[in-house]
């Protein structure tokens, strides 16, 4: 794998999952739709200003516009507004976590349906491996004695579904459908724009947009907004540009230990030994899958 990749790849999941440190700063200032809403308003408003400057900001047809929204709102809005749902309900992270870690298995055994990319033998051993290791990381801090509600635990499985269907359907455009494929900066105005649409009336309807302005929520937006929706975001469709659907969904599995590290940086969060142990078995699964221990490309 080139260095160019690997650099992509550490960049896309310290960002990524920056995010999940982001949202606990900002979640007891205001509600989850609400902190979408405001996040990807204020980057759409970026995008169409950064759009404008560079004389790009342009309608490109209702087709190219529907599907790139789409998967806009199924990547961005449906993603993150299952895991903030989810963590509103008190539904404890690891297993948010836990239940959204099942996405690289949805991907690896629907990709080769919809993308016709084969997934091998020591990639089907490299995603298992990777949800052995995020089990044994999150199911050691799991607090079996807070059952929370049946829905609460079905929220995250929407998160699933839509970044699943969002990276097929990005993927399979980047080999059948070119066309209909339009440069970084214009498909984030569009993925973003739908999102904000989205989560407006929610936002408004269920919350009030009601926020509070102190300095904590002010500084986590803005990380949320420049780092993960727009950073992140462009390091994962630079990813799927290069890599097929299952090597980038695998990086998902490094999303709980690496959470953890971040949270302890944070928050003074304490890592457990297990959770070193399941780190050490989710490298081994993200190797195998992204073929980091095959030969070089």
């Amino acid at each position: 794998m080139k260095k160019s990749t690997i650099l992509l790849i550490v960049g896309f999941v310290l960002l990524w999952n920056s995010g999940f440190i982001g949202a606990e700063y900002g979640l007891p200032y205001t509600g989850p739709y609400t902190l979408i809403f405001l996040r990807y308003l204020a980057a759409t408003v970026i995008l169409a200003l950064y759009l404008l400057i560079r004389n790009r900001l342009r309608w490109v047809g209702l087709k190219v516009a529907a599907l790139n929204m789409l998967i806009g709102f199924l990547a961005h809005g449906v993603w993150l507004t299952c895991v903030l749902l989810a963590l509103d309900k008190d539904v404890p992270a690891g297993i948010v976590a836990l239940i959204v870690a099942l996405q690289p298995l949805a991907t690896g055994a629907l990709s080769g349906y919809v993308t016709n990319e084969e997934t091998s033998r020591k990639q089907w051993l490299g995603l298992i491996l990777g949800f052995i290791g995020v089990a044994i990381t999150v199911v050691s801090r799991i607090d079996f004695g807070d059952s929370g509600s049946i829905f609460g635990y079905l929220i995250p499985l929407g998160s699933v579904i839509g970044i699943t269907v969002a990276s097929l359907i990005q993927r399979k455009m980047e080999i059948k459908n070119k066309q209909e494929k339009l440069p970084l900066d214009q498909t984030l105005f569009y993925q973003s724009m739908a999102t904000a649409l989205a989560l407006a009336l929610p936002a408004v309807l269920v919350e009030d947009l009601a926020v509070e302005w102190v300095p904590e929520f002010t500084y986590a937006m803005i990380w949320l907004i420049l780092a993960v929706s727009l950073g992140a975001y462009v390091l994962m469709w630079r990813l799927i540009e290069r890599l097929d659907a299952t090597r980038v969904a695998s990086l998902f599995y490094l999303g709980p230990p690496v959470t953890m590290f971040m949270a302890w940086l944070a928050f003074g969060d304490r890592i457990k030994l297990m959770d070193v142990v399941g780190m050490v078995v989710v490298f081994l699964g993200i190797l195998l899958t992204s073929g980091l221990i095959s030969k070089r490309e």
